[in-house]
């Protein structure tokens, strides 16, 4: 009869801990989402930023055409990304070249960087690149912990049991991490107006 209950309790001991696993699994992949959620509001901040940045630019440098068109093109490319992070990292990074480029530009019309709605977009947007590292630097380290656990013995037979599978990291070229968020000169030009 002890054997029956020593039986009982092992077999009990090792659902509550495939269910209390399992539970596990399902709480961090629903924080990725949450994570990659944050991630996609941020980008989405990003892209309503870049036509006012584009406009700025455009009144000041008219004659930069491929530069904005590019622009144009790499926006509208990552807003209709709808893929895997992975493929989104691939716009992402054409995006961020693209607008480094029209930054580039500004650097040379002392007037467009000393205006106050330039400046204004300038701050709004490092801010958002600031939110946008944060952002991804969270939902890595959730999919860090998650693909841990998923080939980690022995929860890597739970998660073969339930299909649970690693995610994908959202990473970005080196070169555009190593430059960080686009500058911004807030000092204006001598001689010019603030």
């Amino acid at each position: 009869m002890i054997a029956i209950y020593i039986a009982a309790g092992v077999v009990s001991f090792l659902l509550i801990a495939l269910a209390v696993s399992y539970d596990r699994f399902v709480r961090q992949r629903n924080l990725i989402r949450n994570s990659w959620s944050n991630v996609e509001t941020e980008l989405r901040r990003r892209y309503d930023l870049i036509p006012n940045l584009v406009n700025a630019v455009k009144g000041y440098a008219a004659h930069e055409r491929e530069l904005f068109e590019k622009v144009a093109d790499a926006r509208a490319a990552a807003i209709g990304q709808t893929g895997q992070p992975a493929d989104l990292a691939r716009t992402e990074n054409a995006l961020v070249t693209g607008v480094r480029g029209l930054l580039a530009v500004a650097e040379n019309y002392p007037q467009l960087k000393a205006s106050e709605n330039f400046l204004a977009l300038q701050n709004e947007l490092t801010g958002t690149e600031d939110r946008i590292q944060a952002a991804r630097r969270f939902y890595n380290n959730n999919v860090r912990a998650f693909n841990t656990r998923v080939q980690s013995f022995p929860s890597n037979m739970i998660a073969g049991m339930f299909k649970f599978q690693a995610e994908q990291y959202f990473e970005i070229e080196q070169a555009i991490a190593s430059a960080g968020a686009p500058a911004v000169d807030l000092a204006p030009e001598p001689g010019t107006a603030s």
